[in-house]
């Protein structure tokens, strides 16, 4: 996993926090006398104690699991608290860094009286005689209270760049799958109904005792729907291209008219909608359309796109449903369906509604206008 530059930054920073505070920790108790006890104590702390600091602190990705920090937790507070009453004074500076840590672990709700706590028991340590300082409690105070809103501040802030690093690979991703589903989608509708109609003008070639002539005509008409698909293939492919509902009326009645269906359209002028809206209409019409040529045998479609102040509303109404058959809708193998259509439909707040009625079948899909 690759770390945000944010969290490299603040890996960083923390590290010279901790190493920097650390160092001057340990001068202080060079400068002091020294006993056996007390160097093997203090190169054990100061060996320690960095592990566990950065371990605590670590951005993302390297941050540890919450039941681990839990642990280095009581660990911290162990090597903080025993140093500062056996050798004095000398490490109050690790009250900071455990006041910090308290803040990054525990919820916000219990973290801040805890790290106060944790800040004030320097002074109280002070005024109690447990500890013998020369720099009085005030100091022990400010130093707690700087080195911990310093480590707090610096971890959180790496956190946040962590999260909105991901939140923008999130985005990137979401995004493509959404561009590869409408792909899917398109190739389903656009290039699975002008197959569809390829086949179906073929066959009905193959069936008729046509002449040459007649099947020249046809066979002219099979290429330039192919043609039109090819077209179709290289729009999909074209990203951001602009794919208008009168372009799809219009493939619409080409496959229709091709497959020998009589097609009566209707569309307003000068119609303009949001691109969701656009994007709705155009797969019900796609999937009606597919419906019709692959499962029905109609003779004629018509297709209404009727438009209120309120709501838009598109129908695809055809008269080739065999009496005691199911409708188009409910054929196998037609990939998403109608049935899959209604949630898009339903999600932008509108009813899509499939009405057989002896002979005929009609889709309608209504959706409200923004």
């Amino acid at each position: 996993m690759t770390a945000p530059p944010g969290a490299r930054v603040a890996a960083g920073a923390l590290a010279v926090v901790v190493i920097g505070s650390l160092g001057l920790v340990a001068l202080d108790v060079a400068a002091s006398p020294f006993h056996r006890r007390t160097v093997t104590a203090g190169l054990t702390v100061l060996v320690l104690t960095p592990a566990v600091l950065l371990g605590q602190y670590a951005p993302p990705p390297y941050r540890l699991p919450y039941r681990w920090r839990w642990g280095l937790l009581l660990v911290q507070a162990v090597l903080t608290y025993v140093p500062i009453v056996v050798f004095q004074h000398r490490w109050f500076t690790l009250l900071g860094f455990l006041a910090g840590a308290v803040m990054l672990t525990l919820p916000p709700a219990n973290s801040v009286p805890v790290a106060l706590a944790v800040v004030a028991s320097g002074p109280l340590l002070i005024h109690t005689g447990v500890v013998d300082s020369s720099r009085g409690s005030l100091v022990a105070l400010l130093s707690a209270t700087i080195t911990a809103s310093t480590v707090f501040a610096v971890t959180h802030l790496a956190l946040l760049s962590s999260r909105l690093y991901g939140s923008k690979e999130q985005t990137a991703r979401l995004a493509e799958q959404r561009a590869q589903a409408r792909m899917r989608q398109d190739l389903h509708d656009l290039v699975g109904s002008s197959l569809v109609a390829i086949a179906m003008r073929a066959e009905n070639t193959l069936r008729a005792d046509a002449s040459a002539e007649s099947a020249r005509a046809a066979l002219t008409e099979v290429v330039e729907l192919a043609r039109r698909t090819q077209e179709d293939v290289r729009l999909i492919s074209s990203p951001g291209a602009p794919r208008s509902l009168a372009d799809e009326f219009a493939r619409a009645q080409r496959l229709l008219t091709t497959s020998g269906i009589g097609v009566h359209a209707s569309l307003p002028p000068r119609l303009e909608l949001d691109d969701a809206v656009t994007e709705c209409l155009r797969s019900v019409l796609h999937e009606a359309v597919g419906n019709l040529l692959e499962h029905s045998r109609a003779t004629f479609c018509e297709i209404e796109l009727h438009a209120d102040p309120d709501d838009i509303r598109l129908t695809v109404r055809n008269d080739g449903v065999p009496t005691g058959s199911p409708p188009p809708s409910a054929a196998p193998g037609r990939g998403t369906g109608l049935a899959g259509l209604r949630g898009r439909v339903v999600a932008l707040g509108g009813t899509l509604r499939t009405t057989p009625e002896d002979r005929t079948f009609s889709v309608t899909a209504t959706l409200p206008l923004p």
